[in-house]
């Protein structure tokens, strides 16, 4: 198939439309992570839908200092991607054509939720990503758009103003995707020298650190639910060789810290390992969030939640993070 360049709102609006439309957003510089959006995209759209990938590197939710003019584009190699991915056309509108007349001056809010996190690092970051989401749904008109769940707080808070303004469109999250090594595929890993890149890891091993404790507690918690300490009990056990067995697993789920403060704790050592070597991780935030309003959970807490971190290494910004689940609905996901 050929996939067709598109630079204004016109041209695609031209384009005949069979089935549904499914848009995957980028700020281009495309990866594995972004062609695995848009196979996904692809799957949903079917063969008689269309996929469209959008490439803008959106200024308004740069900030001061921020990496606008550095960021990468490479818009005939992302063509070439999104071809290879089954895309059907690439809408790369440039600056003018999403903001006639400049910077708009009428914006959305993110609200509370977009102060937080991400939103409390880069003030009025959120804003930017909001208004620009909102603009290339109403310009591309699609039936689902696809994003990936790498920047988990800017899915909830898409996903909130979807549902929050009323827009007719699904918004669909797509797995984090992760090189071999674990670190999670971004634009910005370019950016990294291999030492660099060396401590980068430290995101995901922190993560998944966090998620092994809690998948270690769960285990033992549901160990111990199966042998109850009662004397009788205690005495059959005792009888099989199994009593020393029972009573560990007894102790360590009474005893050993567990729920969400054991995973920010097994995720903190990591980080603060990695804040010790050259060249140096510089933690930004480690939290451990509801997905509904990324407030922070406490130990009473049940349901889905979100680990997330954000570093500097260098001067290269990244962020990660990894769904779990506390309470009687299961262990770590």
């Amino acid at each position: 198939m050929t996939t067709a360049l598109l630079s204004t709102a016109d041209e695609l609006h031209a384009r005949v439309r069979h089935g549904r439309r499914a848009v995957v957003m980028t700020m281009g510089a495309l990866h594995e992570g972004h062609a695995t959006l848009i196979r996904t995209a692809r799957e949903i759209a079917g063969r008689d839908g269309e996929v469209v990938v959008t490439v803008f590197v959106n200024p308004l939710q740069f900030g001061a200092g921020e990496d606008l003019d550095r960021y990468p584009r490479t818009l005939e190699a992302d063509l070439k991607l999104a071809e290879q991915a089954g895309a059907d056309a690439v809408f790369a509108p440039s600056v003018d054509e999403v903001y006639p007349g400049g910077q708009p001056q009428v914006r959305l809010s993110a609200g509370p939720m977009g102060e937080r996190l991400e939103g409390a690092t880069r003030p009025g970051h959120f804003d930017g990503v909001l208004t620009v989401v909102a603009k290339l749904l109403h310009l591309s008109r699609p039936d689902v758009a696809l994003f990936g769940q790498k920047d988990a707080q800017q899915l909830a808070l898409i996903r909130r103003m979807v549902r929050d303004l009323n827009f007719g469109v699904e918004i669909v999250g797509v797995p984090t995707v992760r090189e071999a090594d674990g670190l999670a595929l971004s634009s910005r890993n370019r950016y990294l020298s291999p030492d660099e890149r060396r401590t980068a890891l430290a995101l995901s091993r922190a993560l998944f650190a966090g998620r092994d404790r809690h998948a270690a507690q769960e285990a033992l918690r549901a160990r111990a639910r199966e042998v109850p300490s009662t004397h009788a009990r205690a005495e059959a056990l005792s009888a099989i060789g199994e009593s020393r067995a029972a009573a560990d697993a007894h102790a360590v789920a009474t005893a050993a810290p567990g729920g969400p403060a054991a995973v920010r704790a097994a995720a903190r050592q990591v980080l603060d390992e990695a804040g010790r070597v050259e060249p140096p991780l510089k933690l930004d935030y480690l939290a451990l969030v509801d997905p509904s309003d990324f407030t922070e959970i406490g130990d009473g807490f049940t349901g889905e939640a979100v680990l997330a971190v954000a570093a500097r290494v260098g001067t290269t910004r990244l962020i990660d993070n990894i769904p779990l689940t506390f309470g009687n609905l299961g262990a770590a996901s």
